[in-house]
C-alpha cells in the first residue's frame, strides 16, 4: 500500500472542508457568484484588485480599518506563489480559487 502524495492528501481534506461546508450551510462555494467572477482572474494583481473591490463594498457595509485588505493580499500573494510552484501547483492549483472564495465568504 503506497502513501499517498501530500498534494493528494491536502486535496483530500480541502474537498471534505468544502463538503461540510456545504452540509451546514447549503451553499456551494464554487457555485457562489464571487467564485464565478474570481475564475477570471489569473494573477495576484486581479485577484487583489477583485477582494480589494469586495472589500470596499464591505467595509462600508460594516466599517474598515484595513486590516482585512491587509490579510487578504498576504493570503492572496502566498496561496498565488504556492499554486505556481510547479512541485505544487497541481494539488494547490485547484484549491487557491476554493480558499480565496471561503476567505471572502468567512
Amino acid at each position: 500500500m503506497s502513501n499517498p502524495s501530500s498534494s493528494e492528501s491536502f486535496r483530500f481534506l480541502f474537498e471534505t472542508a468544502l463538503q461540510r461546508y456545504e452540509e451546514k450551510t447549503g451553499t456551494k462555494l464554487v457555485e457562489h457568484p464571487l467564485a464565478k467572477q474570481l475564475e477570471k482572474c489569473d494573477s495576484v494583481d486581479s485577484i487583489t484588485t477583485f477582494l480589494q473591490e469586495q472589500a470596499r463594498v464591505f467595509g462600508k457595509f460594516k466599517g474598515d480599518d484595513g486590516k482585512v485588505m491587509k490579510s487578504l493580499k498576504y493570503s492572496v500573494n502566498v496561496l498565488y506563489a504556492l499554486s505556481t510552484n510547479s512541485a505544487l501547483g497541481e494539488g494547490i492549483g485547484l484549491v487557491r480559487l476554493k480558499t480565496i472564495i471561503e476567505i471572502v465568504n468567512s
